[in-house]
């Protein structure tokens, strides 16, 4: 069967060229990339084994496993990794003219996702065989990662009109007594059959997500390790988050908060509904909800500050009375209002207290105000946005209202 490369070869030489631009101006020789998702970014393969880039001069991919098909994937050049143990030596060869500098090297890798057992092997073999400094570059890959090319955009949008057709699908046989484990399996097949690869992909240092999470009534008020408003009962302490095996009842909130990954890239979209009415209190926070989003359309224009959103969205909640119960409860509540998304759903910028850093054009984030009632459940939407000059356009295709069932 034939392989066709996903990412286009004119993008991916795009991007090493603006890395090369940024390690000249940070005063880098070579970069080292090596978690899967970078991989993907910059060479387009998700093959075992580690791209090296130079600050000036071709890129290579040193593959383990399996050359053949990382040549089918990436135009980058590929070549066998061959001995691990002998990987300083190899790189010192084919790159003579930056391993032979009296000065040494200073190579920036991806250490925030880097294993420190990798870490300390790597800087063993390039310490002895290149007299190497391995420096932290994670802040660059993210910064770059920020701003989405109009293939990204692309790919952003075939995942949430994936997740709006299997949502509307899955409506269908939502209803009193099923399971949010049995509702959510119905979700995930109609997703899968739409294309969702099955995985969402986290940053994060221990921080795992399903396809997303079904949650009801009380059990979605339930706290959770997850960095997020809500985490949902789940299906023990093994898996202590999203949906669980409690059973959907009538009069209270459906948290539907579900992704898709197509190409590597995610959508992030929530929705609330409801099987006859939500109780008063409830049905307030939603109103809130959805009026803390109408405010957030309004500010997520190029120059503001990400942090600026989040203040807003605070003083929002305290004229509603509401400050308790926003992004989680107590102890439990989340410190942000959205967070970009791309290749990984926790991706930069953040809207967050102490985020300064203005709004650009290409960025996507998803935005996503909730109220945690104990006891109760949880209510609230999320939509993600592309930033243009313009001003912010939806990349969420279902309808931003409450969905209410008879």
């Amino acid at each position: 069967m034939d392989i066709v490369a996903d990412v286009p070869a004119e993008l991916i030489n795009q991007r090493i060229g603006r890395l090369q631009a940024v390690m000249q101006a940070e005063g880098l020789d070579a970069f080292l990339l090596t978690q899967n998702v970078d991989l993907y970014y910059f060479c387009g393969s998700m093959q075992n084994g580690y791209l090296f880039v130079p600050s000036t001069g071709n890129a290579t991919f040193y593959v383990r496993r399996s050359v053949q098909r990382a040549k089918l994937e990436t135009a980058v050049q590929v070549t066998e990794l061959g001995a691990f143990r002998r990987f300083g030596e190899t790189l010192a060869r084919d790159y003579a003219y930056l391993f032979g500098k009296r000065s040494g090297l200073r190579m920036a890798a991806d250490l925030d996702v880097l294993p420190a057992q990798l870490y300390l092997k790597l800087s063993e073999l390039f310490g002895s065989s290149a007299r190497c400094e391995i420096v932290d570059g994670s802040t660059h890959i993210r910064k770059m990662r920020m701003i989405k090319s109009p293939w990204e955009v692309s790919r952003i949008e075939a995942a949430a009109e994936v997740v709006a057709e299997a949502l509307s699908s899955a409506l269908n046989v939502l209803r009193e007594g099923i399971s949010e484990l049995e509702w959510m399996a119905r979700v995930e097949y109609e997703l899968r059959i739409r294309g969702h690869i099955g995985v969402m992909r986290l940053r994060g240092y221990n921080q795992e997500i399903t396809t997303g999470m079904v949650i009801s009534g009380a059990a979605a008020a339930v706290p959770s390790y997850f960095d997020g408003p809500a985490g949902g009962l789940g299906l023990g302490a093994a898996s202590p988050t999203s949906v669980s095996r409690s059973v959907i009842k009538r009069n209270e909130p459906i948290l539907i908060d579900i992704g898709c990954c197509v190409d590597g890239y995610v959508i992030d979209q929530t929705r609330t509904a409801v099987i006859g009415t939500l109780p008063a209190v409830l049905q307030h926070a939603y109103g809130v909800s959805e009026s803390l989003m109408v405010m957030a359309e309004k500010l997520l224009v190029p120059g503001t500050p990400c942090s600026k959103l989040y203040e807003a969205a605070l003083e929002g909640c305290a004229a509603a009375n509401l400050s308790d119960h926003f992004m989680g409860f107590g102890a439990d509540q989340a410190k942000f209002l959205g967070h970009g998304i791309g290749l990984e759903i926790d991706e930069w910028p953040v809207l967050a207290k102490g985020f300064q850093m203005p709004l650009e054009p290409g960025m996507v984030l998803a935005v996503e105000p909730k109220f945690t009632f104990p006891g109760q459940g949880v209510v609230g939407i999320e939509n993600s946005y592309l930033i243009t000059e313009q001003g912010p356009r939806a990349l969420t295709r279902s309808k931003a209202e409450l969905i209410v069932l008879p």
